[in-house]
């Protein structure tokens, strides 16, 4: 698989991000739910937006293993958040480090929703390739 990243624009490079990846022959797509803090018996959580994106950061990092993928090839990284200005006060100190410790370069939508499942405050929807 050969990926190649596209950022045209200077401001670009502060944005954790870039804004089109190219994917030529990859060996497999991995479409990912979008995963939230909900433990292992099914519970959602009642934590606030940092430990749920901790949890939810947890989730991915399983999924995306078990399934026979490494987080470095997410290419895609949707991010849903019942508030923007909480996910950027509260939030960047933990997932600036989970991209960056998988040196993970994707695209990416960052999106402010009504409310998620239950008590849900964030969600991440991925799509990775080998």
């Amino acid at each position: 698989m050969e990926k190649k990243t596209f950022d045209p624009w200077a401001w670009g490079k502060n944005t954790n991000s870039v804004q089109a990846i190219e994917v030529k022959q990859p060996a497999g797509t991995l479409y990912c739910s979008g995963q939230v803090a909900i433990d292992a018996n099914g519970v959602p959580s009642n934590s606030d937006m940092r430990n749920q994106l901790i949890q939810t950061i947890a989730n991915l990092e399983q999924l995306v293993s078990e399934s026979g993928y490494e987080c470095k090839n997410i290419v895609r990284l949707n991010v849903y958040t019942t508030s923007t200005q909480e996910f950027f006060s509260t939030c960047m100190d933990i997932y600036v480090p989970f991209l960056q410790k998988h040196e993970i370069q994707q695209a990416t939508t960052l999106l402010e929703v009504k409310g998620l499942f239950a008590t849900l405050t964030v969600e991440l929807e991925a799509t990775v390739v080998k």
